[in-house]
């Protein structure tokens, strides 16, 4: 069985908006709703934890009147950091299986790259996307600069699947700064991470650029 927690604790100041990110649109719909629809496509009934800001909350509720949002799911306050917020996130999931952590304003997620990603963590206790840059790369540092080999660097995009008691085992630590996604906080408590295939589609909206190339893939998967 899967269970979802997605992480909407973005406060838009990368995309220079006064709009929480995960509530900025795309084709006429708040991001984090796209990224609750892509799950639910992938199986209707799977339960979904969204954790948000608390001050975010009425905001989110709002809108999902305003939209006429009525896909299920739990609403769960988030914490300090990103760490934090999966923590209360997973405070929400019971039972045993598997959990993906997926971010809010990642609303491309295919069902396809889903069904894999939970066939792999199946296998491997857990399943990371990935993808390989495409541009060129330099180390840069106090000593100067050097080339990176691209072939051993992977870019690394959610939605995380993990062995849910496993997990729940991981964030029992005391938060790192050096915990810049779940895969990290799996890996420091001892568990190997197995990279999967990941999306160049799987775009994360950050900055202002992102939510055009987001509506341009949007139009492309649509028509």
């Amino acid at each position: 069985m899967l269970q979802v927690v997605i992480v909407a604790g973005g406060k838009g100041l990368r995309m220079e908006s006064e709009v929480p990110k995960q509530f900025l649109l795309l084709a006429g719909k708040p991001l984090l709703m796209h990224s609750i629809v892509a799950f639910r496509r992938y199986d209707p009934q799977v339960p979904v934890t969204v954790v948000l800001p608390d001050d975010e909350i009425d905001n989110w509720q709002s809108l999902c009147r305003e939209y006429h949002f009525r896909e299920s799911h739990d609403i769960v306050s988030g914490g300090e950091t990103r760490f934090h917020s999966v923590q209360n996130g997973l405070e929400n999931v019971d039972g045993e299986g598997l959990v993906a952590i997926h971010d809010g304003v990642r609303p491309l997620v295919q069902v396809s790259m889903i069904t894999q990603l939970v066939a792999e963590a199946a296998a491997f206790s857990n399943a990371v996307p990935a993808i390989s840059p495409g541009d060129s790369l330099r180390w840069a540092d106090d000593q100067g600069n050097r080339v990176l080999d691209r072939s051993c660097v992977k870019i690394i995009q959610t939605p995380q699947i993990f062995d849910l008691r496993k997990l729940k085992l991981a964030y029992v630590q005391d938060y790192d700064p050096s915990f810049t996604d779940d895969a990290t906080v799996w890996e420091r408590a001892g568990n190997p991470v197995h990279l999967s295939l990941g999306s160049k589609s799987n775009i994360k909206i950050t900055q202002p650029v992102d939510l055009p190339m987001a509506q341009a893939l949007y139009s492309l998967s649509s028509s």
